[in-house]
């Protein structure tokens, strides 16, 4: 299996929008994102699979050499590999690529965040730092498309958050802040225990119109310039945010199932997404 090929199984593996997301690509970039994601994938799935606190943080911390390495013009992972031929046409930082391994470790230390700006720092290394060495592989001229890539990262994280919220409690986590469950006094252990409430609701709702707001600013922070180049992102920023709208249409059932969205609707938003260049997406947001 060559290292192409290695990541692309990784990555359809997943059934993530990312996936969808850079079908249209020319073959070059959808090679490279491709490399990208399956770095992202392994690196989380590190802390996802090892039970074993000190066995993970050893394998993170291989993972951090393999950055270097690559940097170094040396590759031995497939991934690695892949990646190398792409490293400087898209821009991409060692420094970045280590941010995203940091987000893992932030996993490994703590499983609650007391207020919005501990969880943001949180999502800024989860999400925010992929979006800004994704844009680099679409291509992009104004620095501004930063901006835009950091602000999209965190409408995702919060949409994962919110969406996994069950799941998440079932592993011992809570991502919401505590600050905001105290100020509409749900306990952890009603959300540990599956329990709805209409304070819930209330809560989930709030952690929703925060999500929207960075959708908001995200699309009116994306310089026209770009916007053709970054048509991807944009294209996950569509089926992201049908999941948001589904999850509220839902009212939050979130604690006992993982909504989602099925791969034809997916592939239907990118198509829609990439054709009209997320005009539909915005015109969403702005009502």
């Amino acid at each position: 299996m060559s290292p192409d090929e290695y990541c692309q199984n990784k990555a359809a593996q997943s059934g993530s929008s990312f996936y969808y997301s850079f079908l249209f690509l020319p073959n070059e970039k959808r090679r490279a994102i491709t490399a990208l994601y399956a770095f992202c994938r392994e690196v989380d799935d590190v802390v996802d699979d090892c039970t074993d606190t000190g066995v993970a943080r050893q394998k993170l911390a291989w993972w951090h050499q393999q950055v270097s390495a690559l940097f170094q013009d040396r590759a031995d992972h497939p991934v690695m590999q892949a990646l190398l031929p792409h490293r400087d046409r898209c821009q991409l930082t060692a420094e970045r690529m280590h941010a995203v391994i940091e987000g893992m470790e932030m996993d490994l230390d703590q499983s609650r965040y007391l207020d919005w700006p501990g969880l943001k720092k949180y999502c800024w290394h989860a999400a925010s730092v992929v979006g800004q060495l994704s844009v680099g592989v679409f291509g992009y001229n104004n620095p501004a498309t930063l901006e835009y890539a950091e602000k999209l990262g965190i409408a995702f994280q919060l949409t994962n958050i919110i969406r996994d919220v069950g799941d998440d409690a079932r592993r011992g986590r809570i991502y919401l802040p505590v600050n905001e469950l105290q100020k509409h006094d749900v306990k952890a252990a009603e959300i540990l225990n599956g329990e709805y409430s209409d304070r819930f609701n209330a809560l989930m709702r709030d952690q929703t119109e925060r999500a929207k707001t960075f959708y908001r600013e995200a699309l009116a922070a994306l310089p026209d310039e770009d916007r053709r180049n970054q048509r991807p992102g944009l294209a996950m920023a569509a089926i992201y945010y049908a999941l948001l709208l589904e999850i509220e249409r839902d009212q939050w059932q979130v604690l006992h199932q993982r909504i989602s969205l099925t791969p034809i609707r997916k592939l239907w938003l990118a198509w829609k997404t990439w054709v009209t260049g997320g005009r539909r997406l915005a015109n969403q947001l702005n009502k």
